[in-house]
């Protein structure tokens, strides 16, 4: 049994997807494991603030809404990300709606239903104790690339949970919360390839490009100016590399992809810039349709 001794939260309906994360498992790409963990980790990590773990406790990311799981000991729960809120089947008594961005104490045998945002994708959803799931190489993070840690939840899947938590006593200050983007620019540090295009630079700080519909957790597909191979480069191939967490690389159609947290660990075409970690939780965010734009500059991204 696990250190919550009976606490648990069993899943009784799914929506898109839904996953357990952490903070991930940086340090193995050496390996062939991409680091995974939260694609917003912002969110994740407020929410696990909002319930008393630790920052790196795992919680649930869920895509598009339309989870729901019954706790079956009293728990606290908290839901980050877009805004919104969560609905609380209570086992005594009626339906409850409560904000999301702030603890929620839930009964023995309530049901907790994240909703579809109204805005964003993913919502992320802490509980107090954390998932208490099995680690692999350091961390309970699902990689969807590798197939590392706990599979995608699914009707019936029992989650166990660590021992109860105190909700900090100094409150976790005023959180401001608004819409999700449908537009925004991101700092891009260029390099290692950027001599792999043209006026790298210019022409990536004068484009606009719009997400695709096939990203997922590997990466977001771009579509808008197409990033032709520099003249002096198109007889050229380039040997596999590294990759790392916000690289943008330029495939032969031109149309450039922001690799997120489950990237492969090495590709072969060129790199044109490497998207700051600090915008780069947004990409977890953006729908279909929303536009993207890159500030470039020549510095190179902090460690």
């Amino acid at each position: 049994m696990t250190p919550g001794v009976g606490r648990t939260l069993v899943v009784e309906t799914v929506g898109p997807q839904a996953l357990v994360v952490d903070r991930g498992r940086p340090g193995w790409a050496h390996i062939g494991v991409p680091p995974a963990g939260a694609l917003d980790g912002p969110a994740h990590a407020l929410a696990q603030r909002l319930v008393g773990n630790p920052p790196d406790a795992a919680g649930l990311e869920v895509l598009l809404g339309g989870l729901a799981v019954r706790a079956t000991e009293p728990v606290t729960v908290a839901l980050t990300g877009p805004p919104g809120g969560l609905r609380v089947r209570r086992a005594d008594g009626p339906e409850r709606v409560v904000a999301s961005h702030q603890p929620v104490h839930v009964a023995a045998g309530d049901v907790v239903v994240v909703p579809p945002p109204a805005s964003g994708l993913r919502g992320y959803l802490a509980v107090g104790g954390g998932l208490a799931v099995d680690e692999v190489l350091g961390s309970r993070s699902a990689d969807t690339l590798s197939g590392l840690g706990p599979p995608p939840l699914e009707v019936g899947t029992t989650l166990p949970l660590g021992p109860p938590t105190t909700i900090p006593a100094t409150g976790t200050g005023a959180i401001g919360i608004s819409a999700a983007p449908d537009a925004v620019t991101v700092r891009l540090h260029l390099g290692p390839r950027a001599d792999w295009v043209d006026d790298a630079a210019d022409r990536l700080g004068a484009g606009t490009w719009t997400v695709a519909p096939t990203g997922d957790r590997v990466g977001v597909r771009l579509e808008g100016p197409v990033l032709e191979r520099a003249s002096a480069r198109r007889a050229e191939e380039l040997r596999s590399e590294g990759l790392v967490g916000g690289a943008v690389q330029v495939p032969p159609d031109g149309q450039p992809v922001v690799f997120l947290a489950d990237h492969p660990t090495t590709g072969g075409y060129p790199v044109v810039g490497v998207v700051d970690p600090a915008g780069l939780a947004a990409f977890a965010q953006l729908r279909p349709g929303s536009s993207v734009r890159f500030s470039p500059v020549v510095t190179p991204p902090p460690d």
